[in-house]
C-alpha cells in the first residue's frame, strides 16, 4: 500500500514536471492595421476571397487603406463589421511619388471625407521636411479637423514635425519607422499619442530569439504597439498565413498580457473596436 502510494507520487510529480515544459498555444484574435487591398489585385482576387483569406489566418479586424480608395470601399461593402477604413491620397501607385506636391490631393480627400466615414487617414509616405509642405499640413489639419488618426510611413523626423503642427495628433507610425529600437523609446517616451505597426519587421525575431532592446522595448511599450501584415503588392496576398504565423511565434514568446495587447488590445483601443 505505502509502495503504491509512493509509485503515484513520483508519477504525479513526473507529470507534473511534464506539463511544465510545455508552452500551451494562445489563441490571438488579431486586429491588423496595416492593410492594402490596391488596384493592382482586384482581377486576381475578389473582395470576399481577400476578407476570407484575412480571416482565415486569425484576423478579427482590418484597418484598410488602398490605392485607389475604391478598393477600401469594396472590402468594406464586402464585411462592413470586418473592415476599418483609412483613407489614403494615393490615386494610382504612380502617385505615391509626388503626393506631397499635388495641390489636387485636398479635394479629393475632402471629397472622400465629405462620402465616407472612416478612423484615420494613411498610410502615406513622408520623409523629414515633407513633413511642413503645404499639402502635408493641409492633411494634417484634415485629420484634426475630422478627428482622425494618421497612419505615416515615414522616417522619426517627419513624425516630429507632424507633433509640431498638432501636438494632440494620434499617430500610428507605420513599421515603427524602420528606426532602431533606441530611437523608437525615445519617440514614444516624448509623445503620448504614438503608436506604430510593426509590420515588415522581421528581424525583431528570428531564429525563435528577440532582438533583446526590441524585447525590452515591447515590454516597456507594451500599450503602443499593433500588428500588420502589410498587402501592399499582389504577392503579399499570398503570404498572410506565413506572417501571421510569424507573428504568433513572436507574441507566445513575450508576457501574456504584452502579447494580447500587441495582437489586438491596442488596437481595438485606438481604433475604437
Amino acid at each position: 500500500m505505502l509502495f503504491d502510494t509512493l509509485q503515484r507520487a513520483i508519477l504525479l510529480s513526473l507529470v507534473l514536471a511534464f506539463l511544465s515544459t510545455i508552452s500551451f498555444a494562445r489563441d490571438y484574435e488579431f486586429i491588423d492595421v496595416h492593410i492594402h487591398y490596391n488596384d493592382n489585385v482586384w482581377d486576381a482576387i475578389t473582395p470576399e476571397s481577400a476578407i476570407q483569406r484575412l480571416k482565415k489566418a486569425g484576423i478579427k479586424h482590418a484597418v484598410v487603406s488602398s490605392t485607389n480608395d475604391d478598393g477600401t470601399q469594396k472590402l468594406y461593402n464586402a464585411d462592413t463589421d470586418f473592415v476599418i477604413r483609412s483613407l489614403r491620397p494615393y490615386k494610382s501607385s504612380d502617385h505615391r511619388v509626388g503626393w506631397v506636391d499635388d495641390v489636387d490631393v485636398i479635394p479629393y480627400l475632402e471629397q472622400r471625407l465629405d462620402t465616407y466615414d472612416y478612423a484615420a487617414i494613411g498610410e502615406f509616405h513622408l520623409q523629414g521636411a515633407q513633413a511642413d509642405y503645404p499639402v502635408v499640413k493641409k492633411v494634417v489639419q484634415l485629420a484634426k479637423q475630422h478627428d482622425l488618426i494618421l497612419h505615416i510611413h515615414s522616417d522619426a523626423d517627419a513624425i516630429k514635425r507632424v507633433f509640431t503642427q498638432y501636438p494632440e495628433a494620434r499617430i500610428v507610425w507605420a513599421h515603427a519607422g524602420f528606426e532602431y529600437a533606441s530611437t523608437v523609446e525615445e519617440m514614444m517616451d516624448e509623445y503620448k499619442n504614438l503608436w506604430a505597426d510593426l509590420s515588415f519587421r522581421r528581424e525583431i525575431y528570428t531564429n525563435d530569439q528577440f532582438l533583446r532592446t526590441w524585447e525590452k522595448l515591447l515590454i516597456k511599450h507594451a500599450d503602443r504597439f499593433m500588428i500588420g501584415v502589410d498587402t501592399y503588392i499582389p504577392q503579399r496576398w499570398l503570404k498572410i498565413d506565413n506572417v501571421v504565423a510569424h507573428f504568433k511565434d513572436m507574441l507566445d514568446a513575450l508576457p501574456e498580457d504584452v502579447a494580447h495587447k500587441i495582437a489586438n488590445q491596442n488596437a481595438q483601443r485606438v481604433y475604437q473596436q
